[in-house]
């Protein structure tokens, strides 16, 4: 017990001499963030210049799209080719199965 009140009183009396009462009717001045908000808020002087490559990536995302199409059709004509294929195949078998049944 006399060692918890020992560490408080350190304790106290360290937090104490943190401070100063010196100078007290000094006004407390606002030096970080207003200045901060006052430059942010300062009119802008500089043009804004238009970025050549800011279009790039749309371009590149319009080709690829152009591209996954033109996959797409070339998936559905393999698919229809080979259902074709398919159709055949069983046009010919049958006709094959009537021949050995004559």
């Amino acid at each position: 017990m006399k060692f918890r009140i020992a560490a408080v009183a350190a304790a106290s009396i360290a937090l104490a001499a943190c401070g100063s009462n010196e100078e007290v009717s000094t006004e407390a001045e606002a030096d970080t963030v207003e200045v901060a908000a006052d430059e942010a808020m300062a009119p802008v002087e500089e043009e804004p210049i238009a970025d050549p490559a800011a279009n790039a990536v749309v371009e590149r995302a319009d080709n690829a799209a152009d591209r996954a199409e033109a996959a797409a059709d070339e998936a559905e004509a393999a698919a229809a080719s080979v259902e074709e294929a398919g159709d055949n195949a069983a046009e010919t078998a049958e006709a094959a199965m009537d021949a050995m049944g004559e």
